[in-house]
């Protein structure tokens, strides 16, 4: 006789029902409007916003409580498998020279990606420069009640920890490295920032470090200069950069400037190569998937069962070409250096052509985990869009929770009614 099948807890319940019926528009569009115009100090601002029409969705999306803490504590078992001696020499040995140093900072911003199903969350991926959270903070605080499931669900308090949080972590940062100087200028550096689709959150995130007292600026990698021991833009020292290239090795040409100050330690870079060997780089999740092996280097048995939330993944080999090949509709299938959804692959939609593409790079191929669905209404009709979610961190303690709406294999921030959306936790 066989055990039936355990009933979803309430909280589960709940949010399903909510994702699948709610259809308020909590999104307060004068508050967020007004908000983001206050916080940039640039009239000009909603131009930006209104130039990236699916940047956010006007929907919420709602989640059980008990999935807040499986995936916080996920988070803490990863950040507890990466100080493992054992797992740090794996990473390191295919990580970029440029990681080799340990300068102290633990990397602004981690983000920690998940997608949501009957049996809890499953982590789908790990970013050391994951962008969003300084908009994402001010979606949330323009949302209003539109029901006494989302008046119990918003948490105001944590949204106005969220900028002094900030302010201490870069301050943090700083101090891991430089523990008896003072921080003053703060460089906020990517390549032609003014082109990035994220570009207002630049402008959010200078204006915010301002306010609690630094020098800030937007900068273009390609305008940095290193000189007599000081990284400069504009004439101007910078003390620490917050890194949002996606050149995660620095090697491009481009970025020598920024390259040589780093190893140095004539600034502070943050996140910096390290941190990305560490915790981003696709083929680590080889890693962190298998518990035996995190056993044996020493991982405590109750982070190791909750690592089960990390579906198992495998570098792609000439060994086992053919038989990932001949189950790749169980298989994502992500590039070892990848970012953003690029050049990623579903196996169920794979070609020949571009299995071949995977052949010849470096590709992990990672259980398939499928994504959850929120019903929205786009044009008046009902329209499913899938979800993940995802948690920005700093040193393993959660800044914010956000969701992304979105149709396709990955997020792209081109899906109508899609974008990003506050979590309401039930």
């Amino acid at each position: 006789m066989t055990d039936a099948p355990m009933a979803p807890a309430p909280d589960r319940l709940a949010a399903a029902a909510l994702n699948r019926e709610c259809f308020c528009v909590t999104l307060n569009q004068v508050a967020l409007s007004e908000a983001l115009r206050n916080a940039s100090g640039d009239a000009a601002f909603a131009d930006l916003i209104a130039q990236r029409p699916h940047l956010y969705s006007h929907a919420p999306v709602f989640l059980p409580k008990s999935d807040a803490g499986a995936m916080q504590a996920i988070v803490a078992a990863l950040e507890a498998a990466a100080q493992l001696s054992g797992y740090q020499a794996a990473a390191m040995a295919w990580a970029p020279e440029t990681a080799a140093r340990d300068f102290g900072p633990r990397g602004v911003f981690m983000g920690y990606d998940f997608h949501l199903g009957d049996d809890g969350p499953k982590l789908i991926e790990i970013n050391t420069n994951a962008g969003g959270a300084f908009f994402n903070a001010f979606l949330a605080g323009a949302q209003i009640a539109c029901c006494a499931e989302v008046e119990r669900a918003l948490a105001r308090e944590a949204l106005a920890a969220f900028e002094p949080s900030v302010a201490a972590m870069f301050e943090a940062e700083w101090r891991t490295q430089r523990r008896s100087e003072q921080l003053r200028t703060i460089a906020i550096v990517d390549d032609a920032p003014e082109q990035q689709y994220l570009y207002p959150e630049f402008i959010l995130a200078k204006t915010l470090l301002e306010r609690h007292g630094y020098e800030a600026l937007i900068v273009d990698a390609r305008e940095l200069r290193y000189e007599r021991g000081v990284l400069q833009a504009a004439g101007r020292g910078i003390d620490l950069v917050y890194n949002r290239l996606v050149d995660f090795a620095l090697a491009a040409p481009e970025h020598a400037a920024l390259r040589a100050a780093y190893l140095d330690g004539a600034v502070v870079l943050t996140p910096n190569p390290r941190n990305h060997a560490l915790h981003a780089d696709k083929r680590n999740l080889t890693l962190l998937s298998d518990q035996a092996v995190l056993r044996e280097w020493g991982l405590a048995e109750d982070h190791a069962r909750v690592l089960s939330g990390v579906p198992r993944a495998k570098r792609i080999t000439e060994a086992n070409a053919s038989e990932l090949w001949s189950e790749r509709k169980r298989y994502f299938f992500k590039p070892a250096g990848g970012h953003g959804g690029k050049a990623v692959y579903r196996g169920d939609k794979l070609t020949k052509g571009a299995w071949a593409a995977i052949l010849s790079g470096d590709y992990i191929a990672q259980e398939f985990a499928p994504p959850s669905e929120r019903t929205i209404l786009v044009g008046g009709e009902r329209v499913q869009r899938k979800l993940d979610v995802r948690l920005y961190t700093y040193a393993g303690e959660v800044l914010l929770a956000v969701a992304r709406l979105y149709q396709g294999q990955t997020t792209n921030f081109r899906t109508p009614g899609g974008g990003f959306a506050p979590v309401f936790f039930v």
